[in-house]
């Protein structure tokens, strides 16, 4: 699988500091590695179709949608903030 990052995830993940973009490197290492590794913690966003969030750390979270052969990167930032609008 590979990873398409859509410009609103670019635009939040440049947001971050440095410290938190390494976690989101790391998590997203890990994530097409294995998914369903249990420190990612993915799961699907109850009231949405195929948006699904993970963890990259105690605060921060990704949003994405899988596809046939990637995942799209949606948003990225801290906990209620990215779920706000995944």
């Amino acid at each position: 699988m590979q990873l398409v990052r859509s410009e609103r995830f670019k635009q939040a993940y440049r947001k971050l500091e440095l410290t938190e973009q390494e976690l989101v490197k790391k998590a997203l290492r890990q994530l097409i590695i294995d998914r369903a590794y249990p420190g990612l913690r993915v799961k699907r966003i109850q009231g949405t179709e195929g948006i699904w969030e993970m963890r990259a750390g105690l605060d921060i979270r990704i949003t994405f949608e899988i596809s046939d052969e990637s995942y799209v990167l949606r948003n990225v930032g801290h906990h209620d903030a990215a779920l706000r609008k995944p």
